[in-house]
């Protein structure tokens, strides 16, 4: 991970606090509101949250799990998706029913909370975990371009809870600013485990 991606994660951090603590204000509520009349009713753009859907998301991080398993070998990385992905997504529930955010009124009916997105959070760590790994093969302008299309997938997947009506602009915001001050927690702790290790090898074989 480069170096300016890590005070960008304490921004984010800082981001989702700033959310949590004025999603109830009038400047939060107006940003809401013209979040949801803007982008309320786009149907293509609704449809992109396919990508962040749960079965979705189970499928890609297990076809990554097995690629890492069988082609890598790489234990470590497995356990990366298990924490970004997996405990990522319990975190994100707790959350939900710890806050307790009603929904937006819309037509269909959710059994589940608003407040962070799933769709952006979760998405986002799975989306940014597999370009994280794809990326590590790949040349320096074919990393460029799989980290923009994970970025770009994410903002749609993200912006696509408001075109349908379950989430504000602020649910989103709060879900992609903690998800990615979550990946790049987890990406320091697996990039400090990699370094240790390497330092380790050359003793661990004479």
């Amino acid at each position: 991970m480069k170096r300016v991606f890590y005070p960008l994660a304490m921004a984010t951090l800082l981001g989702f606090f700033g959310i949590l603590f004025y999603y109830q204000q009038e400047p939060v509520r107006e940003l809401d509101e013209r979040g949801g009349s803007l982008l309320g009713g786009i149907g293509w753009l609704d449809a992109m949250s396919i990508i962040g859907e749960q079965w979705m998301i189970f499928s890609i991080s297990f076809l990554l799990l097995v690629f890492l398993w069988i082609f890598r070998k790489n234990y470590r990385g497995m356990l990366f998706v298990f924490l970004a992905v997996g405990a990522g997504n319990v975190l994100n529930h707790l959350m939900k029913e710890w806050f307790e955010r009603p929904r937006p009124n819309f037509p269909q009916e959710l059994a589940t909370y608003s407040f962070p997105s799933n769709h952006a959070m979760v998405g986002l760590l799975y989306l940014f975990t597999l370009a994280y790994f794809i990326g590590q093969s790949a040349t320096k302008s074919m990393r460029l371009l799989v980290w923009c299309v994970a970025i770009a997938l994410t903002i749609l997947v993200a912006l696509s809870r408001v075109a349908g009506g379950e989430h504000y602009i602020s649910d989103i915001l709060a879900g992609m600013f903690l998800g990615y001050t979550w990946f790049v927690l987890v990406a320091i702790w697996y990039e400090m485990r990699e370094r240790q290790f390497r330092k380790r090898r050359p003793v661990q074989s004479e």
